[in-house]
């Protein structure tokens, strides 16, 4: 703006007012101070290449060179800018760099909050056209997304405490697209509580499909990572698992999920008998104690063992990890008899990627997760609720593992 233009304060006035209320840009495309925005930039990068432009530069030969036109997005909208050149293309300038075309760093910690939460790129394009006034290209989309892979990295190596009182292990399901097909994708989550009863993600692993051997290289890398004790360990009735976590953990009890062994159990019960089949199956895992327990399990396959005698059979091969957690308190047994913690987590996740039909890569698929995790977790600041009762019970229990810092 020249000197002799006469500036009209009063009608840059009454356009941002009433842009103001309407809720409209002031900056974007046709914003009451667009102008200044644009003004300031403009002069701000002429500012830097004249600073480089040095005595040095010009003995060199080299010269101001003509500006070229870039559109700019920022969290206000798009401006048109122009940046100026030199002749022989060292100028790099700062305030808005060669190649940057997304100004404003809180535009894109914007698009990762909304892809965090499970919006499509399709989605997030025309929320920031509404929004913004500006065209973002799914291609850009993935580039801003894509610098969240170094902090998923960081994350999944980061140094974990040395004990942990109770760790929920299983896994989630997913597609993904490979060479041009659809496959099954594993996830394998690791959820735990501390000495101080906080919950944390300890750790979040892709592999084709649940194992014994992947989660023999999961424990590994737990252990890898500071990881010294688990006191107690929640899983599936995967074959082999309970193995593998004795292998890493050789102390670790392990109790085998009753909620899983019961829907297991109901697969080979006709509809018709599940009913009465549940009702006697009830005493046996809400009994008081492990004796009582196996009474009733003695009850249940005298009435139902010869018309099923597979599920009878595998509730007594599987008895000793499914009974682990009669030996414990009630504020214990509630925690440990079932994976319901680690599953409640995962209803969490399923809410943002249930959009998804198959992901793009194993990275976009742990890139949305590690983001809707970081959300979920923004809620875990407090310890369960009457911890300091339960883990007064664990130190009891593991005098010599389990020490509480009074």
């Amino acid at each position: 703006m020249s000197n002799n233009d006469q500036f009209d304060y009063d009608g840059l006035k009454k356009k941002a007012l009433e842009q103001f209320r309407s809720g409209k840009s002031l900056f974007g495309k046709d914003g009451a101070f667009a102008p200044l925005l644009k003004e300031f930039l403009e002069a701000a990068m002429e500012a830097e290449l004249d600073e480089h432009l040095d005595d040095a530069q010009r003995d060199a030969g080299n010269r101001k060179n003509g500006r070229t036109p870039k559109r700019l997005k920022t969290a206000d909208g798009t401006i048109n800018i122009e940046t100026p050149r030199d002749r022989s293309s060292t100028f790099d300038p700062q305030i808005v760099k060669k190649r940057e075309t997304i100004l404003a760093e809180s535009l894109e910690h914007k698009i990762i909050g909304m892809y965090g939460h499970g919006m499509s790129f399709r989605d997030i394009s025309a929320h920031i056209k509404d929004m913004y006034d500006t065209d973002i290209s799914a291609a850009t989309l993935s580039a801003i997304t894509d610098k969240v892979i170094p902090l998923v990295k960081e994350w999944q190596n980061r140094p974990l405490e040395a004990i942990y009182c109770i760790v929920w292990l299983d896994a989630m399901y997913y597609k993904v697209k490979e060479d041009g097909r659809v496959i099954n994708r594993c996830v394998y989550n690791i959820l735990g509580i501390n000495a101080e009863g906080r919950k944390d993600l300890l750790g979040m692993y892709v592999s084709e499909s649940e194992g014994a051997n992947f989660w023999l290289s999961v424990l590994t890398n737990l252990q890898q990572r500071g990881i010294c004790d688990i006191l107690i360990a929640c899983i599936d009735n995967l074959k082999g698992f309970a193995e593998a976590i004795a292998t890493v953990f050789p102390h670790t009890e392990v109790q085998t999920c009753i909620v899983h062994q019961i829907r297991n159990s109901l697969k080979y019960v006709a509809s018709k008998d599940q009913k009465a089949f549940m009702a006697d199956l009830k005493p046996v895992y809400q009994a008081i104690s492990k004796d009582e327990a196996e009474q009733q399990l003695v009850e249940l396959e005298g009435k139902w063992g010869k018309k099923y005698p597979i599920v009878i059979e595998s509730w007594n091969r599987n008895w000793d990890k499914l009974s682990t957690f009669f030996k414990y308190p009630s504020a214990i047994r509630k925690l440990i008899y079932t994976t319901n913690t680690i599953e409640g987590f995962h209803r969490q996740i399923r809410k943002v990627t249930k959009t998804k039909g198959a992901f793009t890569s194993d990275m976009a698929l742990l890139k949305l997760i590690y983001l809707s995790t970081q959300n979920i977790q923004k809620k875990w600041t407090q310890p369960l609720q009457n911890w300091s009762i339960t883990v007064s019970q664990l130190s009891i229990i593991f005098p010599d593992r389990l020490k509480l810092k009074l």
